[in-house]
């Protein structure tokens, strides 16, 4: 089974951006995040388009 949602844990080992990155991508409304009770999660989707649409590197 393919997880939909994860961790921010999670979403920091599985794009490799940082924790403090990811948290200044939410204040700038590039991801956003769901709660469910007190844990934080992230749509693989949206982790997917952000870094699919990322400047390619020259």
């Amino acid at each position: 089974m393919t997880k939909i949602s994860v961790t921010i844990p999670e979403a920091v080992q599985m794009t490799g951006i940082g924790r403090s990155s990811l948290y200044t991508l939410f204040r700038e409304g590039k991801i956003q995040p769901r709660k469910s009770g007190k844990r934080t999660l992230l749509l693989v989707e949206d982790l997917k388009r952000y870094v699919e649409n990322l400047p390619a590197a020259s």
